[in-house]
């Protein structure tokens, strides 16, 4: 089996998009899908990857994240990314940021090798960093070997789905 991101070819819901020419905006849906709703990322990008295509933006599932994603991030002008947070809210809290400043991303995000935030910290390290969209659902529990959301983070799914789908289209517009 080829791997293409996260998804195996064959799987049902694999649909992977090929590279976009001309892509200047990036969904990036980040999480472990076998950690319960810390991959709630990766599950609405699976559900993006569903729709049909929107000019001028690629869709990525950026899995833990890491430095493999720097040379992705740094040749977009802007990237919406959408990943679980720990920040103490109940499970399930969507929040959209617009965050300025690497030091502007919140704190319980990216419970990865790399964090999220030292991958920015090292576009903008390298003037290549791109105009950040941030969709964070709050999470309260990991649970290892889980591939599945709690209720309470799936009902987050379509609304974030949704919301991430319609701001891409935004971005990809204004950046023609």
């Amino acid at each position: 089996m080829l791997l293409l991101d996260s998804t195996l070819e064959g799987e049902a819901y694999a649909h992977p998009q090929a590279d976009v020419p001309g892509a200047r905006v990036l969904v990036l849906g980040i999480g472990n899908v076998l950690m319960g709703d810390e991959g709630v990322g990766v599950h609405i990008l699976r559900l993006l990857e569903q729709e049909p295509a929107m000019p001028g933006v690629r869709l990525l599932d950026g899995g833990t994240g890491g430095v493999n994603l720097l040379a992705e991030i740094g040749r977009m002008a802007a990237v919406v990314l959408i990943d679980a947070t720990r920040d103490g809210r109940p499970a399930g809290t969507v929040t959209c940021l617009h965050p300025e400043r690497v030091g502007d991303l919140p704190r319980g995000l990216g419970a990865h090798d790399f964090g999220l935030k030292d991958l920015f910290a090292a576009a903008a390290l390298i003037g290549q960093l791109p105009e950040l969209h941030l969709y964070t659902i709050s999470v309260e529990t990991i649970v290892p070997m889980c591939t599945a959301l709690s209720p309470a983070v799936a009902a987050a799914v379509p609304e974030v789905a949704l919301a991430a789908r319609a701001h891409a289209a935004r971005l990809a517009a204004e950046v023609r």
